[in-house]
């Protein structure tokens, strides 16, 4: 009998807590559990294996405690067992419910086909009863052929009741099986629809349990969104597509240079690289990329770290050095040649965030380890650590040169500055983990999304949000602000936010009504990367459904889409924006040629 390992089994536990939305409880579990080193292929695990792994053994506890007791009939409804039996009761205890509720039933029946006899008998009797003034003769007579009617008349009501039980047990019998066909049958539909539907993913989507807490909030599910189908012309050609491969491991973010066309990835294979990206996606432009890529190793070859995953990266303002944060906690600084210029030490857990500020002279982290540190980049010092927060700091966004915002899995949002032990302001009004922070171009405003299905906008002048945004229906993942209105290059298009989802949907926010200015919905699964284009007429977004999409903001329809094959962790576009890169769970980086 095929049996379950202990790998297998928190290899798609991590799976479900990622595909429940539960991405920092996700993380720490798959640390501890080195999935990281699993040999499990992920791209081979379907969406949703743990809850039909749960569902099978309930059917199948089913199935064996009704059809395995040759004593019980097979019940059409399966009505004699209840979902807290099958986790809470062995097979002989099922199958002991079913017998004595079976037992009960035909009791039940009995009953009542006895008092129909008594009822029959009663009759007799009394016919009985009317001819005893008759004469002997007529009275024996009379007699005799009622004690004839009324043993005719109980054996046709007993052969009535045998016949009743009989024929009850053969369509019992019958349906049973047609019972069991019809749900085999029904399972196998179901199991090649969902199949149909479903894409490859690593974390499900916040499903599973959580799909009864959506059931709630009487919002619809992501498949009960109407989605908005690209037309063939939309698709990007594989011929405008340039696929990087090297990475050994998921690539979970990536990152053009600001003055050159470099594109930076980071992986869970505990490297870095640096891309040189030409013009074309021809063979001979592919060899060239895949020659002049710089590998940037963190780790020593044939470690056993369970720390080696590189998590976050940001090239400075004029593209001269790049920036990494690990699972290991620390962060690297490299030039763009791939040298390692210095390594800062002080973070006791996993860097989640890592930016630098616009002068260039501070990097910013934040950590697992529930603290933000400012580090000085030309001494390789910490500058000041920031102990604010009781959970783990998910993000991180610098205001100006010397101020920044921190937000947590606390549910709190802190405003901190340089030389500042408390922070100078602090946000208070989420409900859940909040897992994204991003000030918008002036850094006036500071927008927030979280596990409480809203996003928010804040401003330093007030202590209540000034706008709560509730449209979506299932956890925000992260939000971006467009490159538009006052203090861009783009000072004559309105300032709009873009929110996604696990509700599959991205949802566009007029900032000066507070209101939803549309919603985007083109994907089938959720919604984990944004990226405006610089000009600010395009969005594009990536998701767990393998589809890269980009929208043009003024029709708030699809223009261009390409589905690759994993996950799509980031996207992001080049200064020019005439190329995109996503990153995907199957290890690849794709180079989208786009070009209106």
């Amino acid at each position: 009998m095929a049996s379950i390992t202990s790998v297998e089994l928190n290899y798609i536990l991590f799976r479900y807590l990622q595909e429940s939305g539960f991405t920092h409880t996700a993380f720490v579990f798959g640390y501890e559990a080195g999935i990281n080193m699993s040999p499990i292929d992920g791209n081979l695990v379907p969406p949703g294996a743990l809850i039909r792994f749960v569902q099978k053994g309930f059917q199948y506890l089913e199935m064996e405690a009704n059809l395995s007791n040759a004593e019980t009939d097979v019940d059409e409804d399966f009505s004699f067992l209840q979902p807290l039996d099958l986790i809470t009761k062995d097979v002989n205890e099922l199958q002991k419910i079913i017998k004595d509720k079976k037992k009960n039933q035909q009791d039940s029946r009995g009953k009542e086909l006895d008092r129909e006899i008594e009822g029959a008998s009663g009759c007799i009797k009394a016919n009985e009863d009317k001819g005893r003034d008759k004469k002997d003769k007529e009275l024996d007579k009379e007699h005799e052929g009622a004690s004839g009617h009324v043993k005719d008349k109980e054996e046709k009501v007993k052969g009535k009741k045998d016949k009743e039980k009989r024929d009850g047990r053969e369509r019992d019998y019958e349906n049973g099986k047609d019972r069991v066909e019809k749900d085999n049958k029904r399972f196998k539909r179901q199991h090649e629809d969902r199949n149909s539907r479903e894409m490859i993913t690593y974390q499900e989507s916040k499903e599973g349990v959580r799909q009864e807490e959506n059931a709630t909030s009487g919002g619809p599910e992501p498949m009960d969104i109407s989605v908005s189908s690209p037309s063939p012309t939309c698709e990007i050609p594989s011929s405008d597509v340039l696929i990087l491969e090297g990475h050994t491991s998921e690539v979970c973010a990536c990152a053009w240079s600001p003055s050159e066309s470099l594109l930076a990835s980071v992986s869970g294979d505990s490297t870095a690289r640096i891309w040189t990206i030409t013009d074309g996606t021809s063979r001979s432009s592919l060899r060239s990329c895949l020659s002049n890529v710089l590998v940037l190793k963190h780790v020593k070859p044939k470690t056993n770290e369970k720390s080696k995953d590189v998590t976050t990266l940001d090239w400075n303002g004029d593209g001269t050095l790049l920036a990494t944060g690990s699972f290991d906690g620390q962060a690297r600084i490299w030039s763009k040649n791939g040298e390692l210029k210095s390594t800062l030490s002080k973070h006791k857990g996993p860097i989640f965030g890592l930016k630098w500020n616009k002068n260039g002279d501070y990097i910013l982290t934040g950590s697992c380890d529930r603290t933000a540190i400012v580090w000085d980049v030309k001494n390789e010092e910490l500058k000041q650590q920031f102990e604010l927060h009781s959970g783990p700091v998910l993000d991180i966004d610098w205001r100006n040169k010397v101020s920044f915002a921190t937000s947590s899995s606390d549910h709190m949002i802190h405003v901190c500055q340089i030389g500042e032990t408390n922070p100078i302001k602090t946000f208070s009004g989420h409900q859940g983990e909040v897992n994204c922070v991003k000030w918008d171009p002036m850094g006036t405003l500071l927008a927030s999304c979280s596990d409480d299905i809203t996003a928010k906008i804040w401003s330093m002048k007030q202590e209540k949000c000034v706008h709560d945004l509730k449209d979506h229906v299932k956890e925000i993942y992260t939000i971006r602000w467009s490159p538009t209105g006052p203090g861009t290059n783009n000072p004559n298009q309105a300032l709009v936010l873009a929110s996604a989802s696990f509700d599959s949907t991205v949802k566009l926010w007029d900032i000066e009504q507070g209101k939803l200015r549309s919603s985007l919905n083109g994907h089938r699964n959720p919604v984990y990367a944004l990226a405006f284009s610089p000009n600010g007429e395009y969005l594009a977004s990536g998701s767990l459904d393998r589809s890269l999409h980009i929208w043009s903001l003024k029709e708030s329809k699809i223009i261009r889409t390409y589905t690759g094959n994993g996950s799509i962790f980031e996207v992001c576009w080049n200064k020019e924006g005439d190329k995109i890169a996503a990153c995907y769970a199957n290890n690849e980086v794709c180079v989208l040629d786009f070009r209106m």
